[in-house]
């Protein structure tokens, strides 16, 4: 049994975010790619994840100002 808490509140928008982080990689610089990505630092993985959130918050603030 998993107890894995990395699951998508939403099983539809999976694939989306999915997209969306190899997007955010790519701007980033950081090499991800499909499958195993373990040569990768904490940090490169990390900033990832961490400019997803970024992005996201920007885009519902503009989405709450009506823009």
């Amino acid at each position: 049994m998993s107890n894995s808490s990395n699951k998508a509140v939403i099983p539809e928008a999976k694939s989306a975010l999915n997209r969306f982080k190899y997007e955010v990689a790519g701007e980033l610089g950081v090499p991800l790619t499909d499958g195993y990505n373990g040569n990768l630092t904490s940090k490169q993985n990390g900033s990832v994840g961490g400019y997803m959130v970024k992005k996201m918050i920007e885009a519902q603030e503009r989405q709450m100002a009506g823009k």
